[in-house]
């Protein structure tokens, strides 16, 4: 059992870097900000909507080039519209993509 307040399997970590995703068999980017980032997932903001259970492949460019990017194929679980008329992604990472 989880002692700490967060009762996931991994800690979330509060991001605010630049993404961009396409959808799998597609060559058109979009782009986005990711605003967390745990082990088995992820949340991002952009101006699309994605149905639960659509694949994504998304790419986080950090800010610091001490950490390397990051490509992964997700599953989005939730969008949720927010005020400034984006929505804000929540998705489950199934795969990291491999070099």
């Amino acid at each position: 059992m989880l002692s700490h307040d967060e009762k996931r399997d991994y800690i979330r970590m509060e991001v605010d870097c630049d993404i961009t995703y396409k959808l799998p068999n597609s060559n058109e980017l979009h782009t986005g900000r990711c605003t967390s980032l745990s082990g088995a997932g992820i949340s991002f903001l952009t101006d699309q909507i994605f149905e639960p259970g659509l694949a994504l492949e998304v790419s986080i460019v950090p800010k610091s080039n001490i950490t390397p990017p990051m490509t992964a194929f997700i599953e989005v679980v939730r969008s949720t519209k927010r005020d400034d008329s984006q929505f804000e992604i929540a998705a489950v990472i199934k795969t990291i993509k491999g070099k």
